[in-house]
């Protein structure tokens, strides 16, 4: 089934080459389900190519979605056209009215500074409380899941002696898992971080399970279920060339960056990578929406009250 996005955003033309199929907001398609309503609140810095790695996680499910942009109210990204913002996200104060089916957080770049400290820490917070009554399911990324965690749960975060990048081999803990369905016993996910949040930080009662974890990086995907939450620490969406581009700009800017490990051919960086995630990308996201389904109101006036 189709994915429903803003008309003329960028990633329409991105998706329909990988054979994604796309509707924009005038089209309407027949389905004995009503479309789930995804929210996706973007604080990446570039936020085309973000939009576009989660859309076609969406888009590729066999249920229609229909996505919302959404951005921090009071906060004006640096790297994105204000003219792309204004024709396709909304300030969260003026859909915080509404109901979502599913909703999803990404990272930022701010995660060497205290929570607490961030400009739109403030508002993150009050998002994060109006998702429990709101939002059925939530999927939080990278620093996105680490805020999620600390607001919840108190949890702390740990600066990192070197940044933990490049793809690292995971394993599923939890092959039950209606999240982990169709998940090999090990496999290969991005990483790409400064900070790491720790095992025996999660409190006993708080009813969190860690679903997927790394033997070199650690945490990586916690089911945190009293909060309706899929928290992940790492960036199982990246394309195959996002952390080459991370790297060549870090470098560029003469930044403290080692090459990303196990990611380059032979450790060549003029060799293009090669995707060792993307099934499992596809598994992951598949999965939730799958969930979302099978468990959301029928009725979306009762999300927030019917679990």
């Amino acid at each position: 089934m189709p994915i429903r996005i803003p008309k003329g955003l960028p990633a329409v033309s991105a998706l329909e080459t990988e054979g994604v199929t796309v509707m924009d907001e005038e089209s309407t398609v027949y389905q004995y389900h009503r479309p789930l309503r995804v929210g996706l609140l973007n604080l990446m810095p570039n936020k085309i190519s973000t939009e576009i790695q989660i859309a076609r996680l969406l888009g590729a499910t066999p249920l229609q979605v229909e996505l919302t942009l959404v951005k921090i109210t009071n906060h004006a990204p640096k790297n994105t056209p204000t003219e792309h913002l204004v024709s396709f996200y909304h300030d969260w104060l003026d859909v915080k009215a509404q109901k979502f089916d599913g909703f999803v957080i990404t990272g930022a770049p701010v995660e060497t500074i205290p929570f607490e400290e961030v400009s739109y820490w403030d508002e993150l917070a009050s998002i994060f409380s109006w998702t429990q009554t709101n939002v059925h399911s939530c999927f939080n990324i990278c620093w996105g899941a680490q805020a999620a965690m600390h607001y919840f749960h108190g949890m702390p975060k740990y600066a990192l002696n070197e940044k933990a990048f490049g793809v690292f081999r995971h394993h599923g803990l939890k092959i039950d898992s209606p999240y982990l369905k169709g998940f090999s016993d090990d496999f290969d996910i991005p990483v790409s971080r400064w900070t790491e949040m720790r095992h025996t930080d999660i409190p006993a009662d708080s009813g969190v399970s860690v679903l997927i974890d790394s033997a070199e990086t650690g945490l990586c995907l916690l089911n945190d279920c009293k909060h309706h939450a899929l928290q992940i620490f790492n960036h199982i969406e990246y394309d195959s060339h996002t952390l080459a581009d991370e790297y060549f700009r870090d470098r560029n800017a003469g930044r403290d960056i080692h090459l990303p490990r196990n990611y380059f051919p032979d450790d060549c960086e003029t060799l293009p990578p090669k995707n060792q995630w993307r099934s499992h990308a596809h598994l992951l996201f598949g999965n939730w929406i799958t969930q979302i389904f099978q468990t959301t109101p029928s009725d979306p006036g009762r999300i927030g009250i019917d679990r």
